[in-house]
């Protein structure tokens, strides 16, 4: 219940936010709860995972992106998380989620997602993503996602090193899809 009530917060908060762009970095100021909490008594490394999805559908909806994907049936696909953990966050400790869009390619949207406590950042995720329209069950092409929110000729952020390095190991784990995905 409590997830949902944070998700219901976030739409809200969003409808009621000034609209951002495809570079923006949209900002959920969240706490601990006791029910994030594992038996280690911090917050558990799952909840990092749901709590992203938090933050990615904040900015979904702030950039104007969910109306348009609501109404064209079209629906986000994570392909893959890579997480960082460098502090724990403590029950009922405050902290923010920070969304923004590093880079994309023709078929995938990378994004960052920082919790933050204080000046201090506690963890990081590096998310890569596409749009997929539900009737016909193939991926959007990015130029037509940012052409929905009027961005289509945006032009793409220079693509970090450390990402070339990151999909790699990414790829070469088992199990590892062996051919294009989705």
């Amino acid at each position: 219940m409590n997830l949902y009530l944070r998700l219901l917060w976030t739409v809200l908060r969003a409808a009621w936010s000034s609209r951002l762009g495809p570079l923006d970095s949209d900002r959920v100021r969240l706490r601990v709860l006791p029910n994030d909490i594992d038996a280690f008594g911090h917050m558990n490394n799952g909840r990092y995972l749901t709590l992203m999805d938090l933050g990615r559908i904040g900015l979904i909806a702030r950039t104007g992106l969910g109306r348009e994907m609501l109404r064209r049936r079209w629906y986000p696909l994570v392909r893959n998380v890579s997480m960082s953990f460098q502090r724990p966050l403590m029950p009922f400790a405050s902290f923010s989620l920070e969304t923004r869009v590093l880079c994309w390619d023709e078929k995938w949207f990378v994004l960052e997602q920082r919790f933050v406590q204080g000046e201090r950042t506690v963890a990081i995720g590096v998310v890569r993503a596409l749009i997929r329209a539900a009737k016909s069950k193939t991926n959007v092409p990015t130029r037509d996602v940012l052409g929905a929110i009027a961005q289509a000729d945006l032009e793409v952020p220079p693509r970090p090193a450390w990402l070339d390095a990151l999909e790699l190991a990414q790829a070469a784990m088992p199990g590892a899809p062996t051919g294009p995905a989705g």
